[in-house]
Order: C-alpha cells, then structure tokens, then sequence
C-alpha cells in the first residue's frame, strides 16, 4: 500500500500552502475580528482552479481527483477555516451535486461560473425546525407550468448573501416524507429569495452564514437535478460526499493548533528548561500527533472508498466523526499547553479553539455519524 503523493496531488499541496501562506494568513486574524467576507481572496482561488477541482476541465474545472480537492481544503484550513469552508461549500455541495444529478445542458450554463469564481454557491437543506431529521424539511414546491415555485424558510445557509447558485432542497407534501422532495437549483438573484444579515457566530466569522427566506423563488424547469421525487436520495449521496471536506477541514485546524503548541513549547520556558522538556507537555503533544494522524488516515481511506463502486456512507461518516471530534480534543489541548495565553486573543490557539466547535455539527452532528455507521454494522451484522 502507498501512502505517498503523487506528482499532482504534491504539486497542489505546495501550491495551496503556498498560496495560503502568503495571501490568507496576514488578514486572518483580522478578518476574525471584523467577520468581513473575503470576495478578492475568492477571486484568486477561482483564478487557480481552487473552486472547481473536481468538475471536468470540458466545464471549466481543474478535473482534479478527490484526494487532491481535500489536501487543497486541509491546507486552506491549516491558515484560515473561514475561508477553507466557503471553498468546501461551493465545491462539494454545490458543483459535486450539479456535475452528478444536473442534465448537460445545466451542467454547460452554471459550472463554467462556479469553477472561475464568478459565482459563488452553497446549499440549501437546513431548516429552522429541520436540522438532522433532513425528511422533515417544510419548504415546499409546486409546478407553475414554465417554472417550480418555491415557499418556506432555510436555516445556516454558508454563503448567504454573497453566492448566487444554491442547491435547495423541497417538499411537494410534507405529508409524503421522504418521497416528496425534490432537488433544484436556485438561482439567488432575484426578488422572491431574501437573505438576512450574517449570522454573529462563535468561530469562522468571515465566512457568511444566514437565514434565507423564499417567498415565490422561480426555479427553470430544467433546473431539477435528477428526478422528481429523488431529491433525499441526492441530498444523502452529497453528505456522503461533502463530509470529508469537514473532515479535511478538522484535520487542517487541528495541525495548525499542534504547530502552534510546538513552536510555544519550544520558546516558553518554566522550571529553568522549555515546556516542550517537561513529560507531561511532550506526552500531550504527542497524543495530539498521533491523533491527526490517524484521522489523515481515515479521511484517506474514505477518500478511496469513494472512488470505488457503491455507497461509502460509513466511511465517509467515520472519518469525519473521527476528525471533528479529534479536531476538538487538539484545539482544546492547545489551549491548556498556551495557559493563560491560550486564553488571549493575541495567540492564534483562541481562534482556533472557536473554530473548531462548528466541526461536530454542520454536515451532520456527531450523532448522525454514529447513527450512519450503527446502521451499517447492523447491516454486517445480518451476514455474519
């Protein structure tokens, strides 16, 4: 088994380091601070091909591997979330959705915008009184002759307010569950969509995140992904897919707190020797090595799995419960290592303990996860 990269995959790594290194990490801080949304920034990551990895170069994408789409994330992520989970979104609920489900002719019109950074996009499942039951959504559609109309309420929309392209789940009947929900494309820019302002939120606070009214939103015909009537089934395969984005994403703020541990262990001095000398700091930045490791692993793994034929729902599930959750114990630890300084604002550690507490929730909480993977063993179970 080979677990190096290979020549595209270290070319990307390098380039997004690069590229995060020297454009993200000066205004981090301050974009924290300000929680104002970064559009020049995204205009670069378009430019090289960072918002379009994985749609085919014949609809303007870079026809990157998934691998490759989640060093570019972890990468991102290691210097500034916020940005890293605008770029997830448009990425991997937004294009994967429309590349996957989408008829040629809407895959010809919307990706080429997407995958340059013109537009920005998102996805809209979330509703104030649907978060992890996604089967009780209440937004309904209804068929109009030369449109669908769309009416109801979506809750913790990333990207809302700057993207234009939104994958919006709806019900025809709430009364028919699952089989009642369809997926559609919405196009933002018009009267009957109304965001509101962003919410105030403990962490990624450059990244826009907001409540979405839809009051009449026209939807074309022939944006429809898929069929009518499959849209849960479409919405599960995405999560299946977008979850090892949050977990590329855990994994990258989790590196970034061990590098900082590491560098105030080594300068900090207690005892008459550096922190970094002292058993019980060298053990916890050990554990929280290994545990980043462990978590790259199982990301990878899932990563393969999705490359193979069939549903990678467990896998997908394990490695994101794995990393979000290990994201938290690092960013915490990293706090504990700093002392009082953890505490402070001034230390980049604070801001990533804020960062990382979103990692357990969006995408699926960690209880869903272990409901995904539950689910799946009972199925083993049956053969064995």
């Amino acid at each position: 088994m080979d677990f190096s990269l290979d020549e595209q995959q270290t070319m990307v790594r390098d380039m997004v380091r690069s590229f995060a290194e020297q454009r993200l990490r000066p205004g981090a801080a301050a974009r924290d601070r300000s929680g104002e949304f970064p559009h020049e920034l995204f205009a670069e990551m378009g430019e090289l091909g960072l918002l379009g990895m994985m749609v085919p170069e014949a609809y303007g994408g870079a026809g990157m591997d998934l691998l490759s789409y989640l060093i570019a994330v972890e990468e991102l992520a290691r210097v500034d979330a916020a940005v890293a989970v605008g770029m997830t979104v448009t990425n991997s609920v937004c294009c994967w959705p429309i590349m996957t489900f989408g008829s040629e002719a809407l895959k010809a019109e919307l990706l080429p915008q997407l995958a340059s950074g013109e537009r920005l996009g998102g996805f809209m499942l979330t509703e104030p009184d649907a978060g992890s039951d996604a089967a009780s959504l209440r937004t309904r559609y209804r068929d109009e002759g030369d449109h669908w109309r769309l009416d109801g309420a979506k809750a913790w929309i990333t990207n809302g307010g700057v993207g234009r392209f939104f994958v919006c789940l709806a019900t025809v009947d709430p009364a028919l569950g699952t089989r009642g929900i369809s997926a559609f494309v919405l196009d933002a820019d018009q009267d009957g969509v109304v965001f509101d302002p962003p919410e105030e939120k403990m962490g990624l606070r450059s990244s826009t995140t907001c409540m979405v009214t839809l009051d009449g939103a026209r939807v074309a015909k022939t944006a429809m992904l898929g069929a009518e009537g499959q849209g849960f089934r479409i919405a599960l395969a995405t999560l299946d897919h977008s979850r090892l984005g949050i977990a590329a994403q855990s994994v990258g703020i989790a590196t970034a707190a061990l590098e900082e541990s590491l560098r105030y262990a080594r300068d900090r001095k207690q005892f008459g020797k550096p922190i970094i000398e002292h058993q019980a700091i060298a053990f916890a930045l050990a554990d929280m090595d290994v545990e980043i490791e462990a978590a790259r692993g199982l990301m990878w793994r899932a990563a393969w799995a999705a490359s193979q034929p069939g549903r990678h729902s467990r896998e997908s599930a394990a490695a994101k419960l794995f990393a979000s959750e290990m994201c938290n114990r690092v960013a915490s630890r990293a706090i504990q290592i700093h002392g009082g300084y953890g505490f402070s604002s001034e230390y980049p550690v604070e801001r990533y303990f804020r960062d990382a507490r979103v990692v357990t929730i969006y995408e699926g909480t960690s209880e869903v996860q272990r409901l995904v993977i539950a689910r799946a063993l009972a199925e083993h179970a049956k053969a064995l």
